[in-house]
C-alpha cells in the first residue's frame, strides 16, 4: 500500500493517551437487522461516551498536546459533534476552547457546546463560513486552529475505531464508514488496509452533500455550491486535498444515499437495535438499503458514529408522536 499521512504505531501509541472512555466501544452482530437487509450486520457503537460521538479520539490526542507544549488555547470549526469532543477533552486539561458554528446547526449541539464551557461564536453560513472565520480568529489571536480531517490527530484518533475492527476481520466482509470531512474514513480505511486488507472499505455520502465521493470517483477535488441533507455531521462542500489524497489510498469505493434511505436507516435503527441516532450514523444501513444485491450473503460492520440529535426533528424523520 502506498503511504498515507498515518502511521500505524502512532495510531497505537494514541490508545495510550486517549481517555479509556472512548476505547474499545461495543461492536456486535444485531441480527435483528438481518433479515430486512439480507445480509449480516455487526454494529461499531461510538455513541455511550460523554460527547455521543466518535470524534473524542480524535480530540483527546489535540488537547494532550496542547496541554503538553501549548499554546493552551484552542479554536474549532464545527457541525456540533467536534465542537462539542473539543470542549470535553479541553476542559479537563484546562484549555481554552472556541468554536465556530453556524447559526443553523442543530440546537442540541450547540447547546451542550455551552454547556461544556467552551465559548460559541456562531455564524449566518454554512460549514464553510466557519471554517473561515475559526481560521481569522486563530490568525488574530495566535492560538491553535484544529481542522477536523486536516489535523492528523483527528485521523489517528480516529483510526483506534479500526484497530477494534481489525480484531474482527476474521468474519467481517465489509467495512461501510460514513463520510465527510474524511476524518474517520481516512483513519479507519488507513488501519484496515494496514492490518485486514480483505476486508472491503466503503464509504458512505449524502447525495445532498456529495462533495467528497465525486472527488473521490474523479480523483481530484471537486467542490459544490450548496448542501441539502439532514446528515449535517457530514454537510461539507470543499474536500480538503491532503484528505482526499488519503482516502484514494485507503477506500475501495465511495457511495452516495438518498435522503429518504437515511430516514429509513434511522428508523430501523431504533425499532431493531434500540438505538436513537443521528443521521449520518444511519449511512451504512441507507448504502444496504440501496444496494441488497451487492451485500447479500455478506458480512457488514456499520460504524454508529453519533446520536447527537434534534429531538423534535428526530421524531419527524423517524415518524414518533
Amino acid at each position: 500500500m502506498q503511504e498515507t499521512r498515518l502511521d500505524t504505531a502512532r495510531i497505537r501509541a494514541a490508545r495510550q493517551v486517549i481517555d479509556p472512555v472512548f476505547l474499545d466501544t461495543p461492536l456486535y452482530r444485531c441480527e435483528a437487522l438481518e433479515p430486512y437487509l439480507g445480509c449480516a450486520v455487526s454494529v461499531k457503537l461510538e455513541t455511550a461516551n460523554p460527547v455521543r460521538s466518535f470524534k473524542g479520539r480524535g480530540t483527546e490526542l489535540v488537547a494532550s498536546e496542547l496541554a503538553e507544549r501549548g499554546p493552551r488555547a484552542v479554536v474549532c470549526a464545527s457541525a456540533g459533534n467536534l465542537g462539542q469532543a473539543l470542549a470535553w477533552s479541553g476542559r479537563g486539561r484546562g484549555l481554552d476552547v472556541t468554536v465556530v458554528a453556524s447559526r443553523h446547526a442543530t440546537v442540541a449541539k450547540l447547546d451542550r457546546i455551552r454547556a461544556l464551557e467552551a465559548k460559541l461564536e456562531l455564524v449566518d453560513g454554512d460549514h464553510e463560513l466557519a471554517r473561515e472565520r475559526a481560521a481569522d480568529i486563530a490568525r488574530a489571536d495566535g492560538i491553535r486552529l484544529v481542522e477536523d480531517s486536516l489535523d492528523i490527530e483527528t485521523c489517528e484518533g480516529a483510526a483506534t475505531i479500526g484497530l477494534e475492527l481489525a480484531d474482527a476481520a476474521p468474519y467481517v466482509d465489509t467495512v461501510l464508514i460514513a463520510l465527510g470531512g474524511g476524518a474517520m474514513a481516512t483513519g479507519v480505511g488507513h488501519v484496515m488496509k494496514a492490518l485486514a486488507p480483505g476486508v472491503e472499505v466503503i464509504c458512505v455520502q449524502p447525495l445532498g452533500a456529495p462533495a467528497m465521493t465525486r472527488s473521490w470517483h474523479e480523483r481530484r477535488v471537486v467542490t459544490t455550491d450548496s448542501i441539502a441533507t439532514i446528515a449535517d455531521g457530514v454537510a461539507g462542500r470543499c474536500p480538503i486535498p491532503e484528505v482526499l489524497a488519503d482516502l484514494l489510498l485507503v477506500a475501495d469505493d465511495a457511495v452516495l444515499v438518498e435522503e429518504s434511505s437515511i430516514v429509513t436507516g434511522m428508523r430501523m435503527l431504533l425499532e431493531h437495535a434500540g438505538l436513537v441516532v443521528e443521521p449520518s450514523a444511519a449511512l451504512g444501513i441507507a448504502a444496504v438499503l440501496e444496494n441488497r444485491d451487492r451485500f447479500a450473503g455478506r458480512h457488514v460492520a456499520t460504524i454508529v458514529c453519533g446520536s447527537n440529535v434534534d429531538m423534535a426533528a428526530y421524531h419527524r424523520w423517524v415518524g414518533l408522536r
